[in-house]
């Protein structure tokens, strides 16, 4: 049997007094406090960014084939692309497109029940795939697409409904600025469905309608879109396929990521990591502090026998390493009960939603949760690493205790 590890189980095991059994307890408390807010953390972060990515990602989809313009906001309108059947067939062909559909926005003010609302209609083709923004949907349905002439259906956010006082079913009037001082152009259209994002500034600017309207109002012929809109199988692979697909577009084109068209969403997404990083870092100082703090006293607490030891011809080494072990078993405890807490809290929130937030403020209601098990396990395994790499130093103490000193004042 390893005798240090031997010591080191019968002083864990043992009768302590009652300040060290005070001071071991504080020191597990702390690291399983630290461990499980690593946990939690972790998994709050990488759920709020995965949501909010995927809110992003499925209203306006991972990428665009559109004219080129070097400053491009995603809330403008498009200079019209021809439709070209041997590119379209080549964008639809990449490996990693799952879909490809044609799009075009104009910009409008609604008017009902008196009052005035400023729009960004998005016209979508019926080949555009509505099951991925389903879960947008409050009520109503998206507008009919599959009709042979253009649909005069509209779906409008929560948000511009209820600035309109109106709902699906409902009529009302549309206007198309005209450039040049022309007059307006004037539509009726029926209010099918209600969505709702979450996200401010998509709810507050876009409604939803048929391409072809916009196609009739912009005097475009049949073959002109305001560009395509991709959605991806992989996202991981999203800036190499837009870069395959530039290869071969016509001159003008541009294939470009939704990053890059909204930075500031995808730029505040990424600051999260950095929180996440300063976290882990203060948790680890935290737990390792305490661990630290607690060796020491039991070391002091434990002169007598390290003495007894050493007068026996313990050598200093195995010294080192009962306490070694004896640090790593409070420290094994501490890490253990963290992520049974860590984890804990977290199918809590999953499964309860008790932790409620801003919409509006962060573009979700409910806190939300992505547990990476790969993540928990490399925080349990770095703590407890970090905290016996630590605990050398303390242990070091045991070698300066000098046995006839400690002995003669016993």
């Amino acid at each position: 049997m390893n005798l240090a590890l031997y010591i080191a189980k019968r002083l864990a095991t043992g009768k302590r007094k009652a300040f060290s059994s005070f001071i071991m307890r504080i020191s597990i408390i702390a690291t399983t406090i630290s461990v499980a807010a690593m946990i939690v953390s972790l998994s709050f972060i990488n759920g709020f960014q995965k949501v909010v990515a995927e809110k992003v990602f499925g209203f306006w989809g991972h990428a665009r084939v559109q004219h080129y313009e070097p400053i491009k906001s995603i809330m403008a309108e498009e200079v019209p692309i021809s439709i070209e059947q041997h590119t379209e067939k080549k964008i639809k062909a990449e490996p990693n497109i799952a879909h490809a559909s044609a799009f075009a926005t104009r910009s409008a003010i609604i008017n009902a029940n008196g009052t005035l609302e400023g729009i960004l209609l998005k016209g979508v083709s019926n080949a555009y795939p509505f099951e991925k923004i389903d879960r947008f949907l409050l009520r109503g349905k998206w507008p009919d697409l599959k009709v042979e002439t253009k649909t005069n259906e509209i779906a409008l956010s929560e948000y511009t409904a209820n600035q309109l006082a109106t709902d699906t079913g409902k009529y009302l009037l549309i206007y198309f600025i005209q450039q040049q001082g022309e007059l307006p152009k004037t539509r009726k259209l029926k209010v099918s469905g209600i969505y709702k994002t979450g996200i401010d500034v998509y709810d507050k600017v876009y409604a939803i309608g048929d391409l072809r309207l916009i196609q009739q109002l912009n005097n475009w012929e049949s073959d002109e879109i305001g560009g395509y809109e991709l959605d991806l199988k992989d996202i991981r692979l999203m800036d190499e396929t837009t870069s395959s697909i530039f290869e071969y577009l016509p001159a003008g084109l541009n294939a470009i990521t939704l990053k890059e068209l909204s930075p500031e969403i995808f730029d505040w997404l990424n600051l999260q990591n950095t929180n996440k990083y300063i976290l882990l870092i203060v948790m680890t100082i935290v737990a390792v502090i305490n661990l630290i703090t607690c060796l020491i006293i039991l070391l002091l607490e434990r002169t007598t026998m390290i003495a007894l030891l050493k007068s026996l011809g313990a050598r200093d080494g195995l010294i080192q390493k009962v306490f070694i072990f004896y640090g790593g078993w409070i420290a094994g405890i501490g890490i253990f009960a963290g992520t049974i807490i860590g984890l804990a809290l977290c199918y809590l929130q999953q499964y309860g939603k008790v932790i409620k937030l801003n919409e509006e403020a962060y573009y979700v209601s409910t806190a939300p949760v992505d547990i990476n098990y790969l993540q928990v396990l490399m925080v349990a395994i770095g703590t407890f690493f970090v905290c016996m790499l630590i605990l050398i130093l303390p242990s070091i103490i045991s070698r300066r205790i000098n046995p006839s000193k400690a002995l003669r004042f016993k």
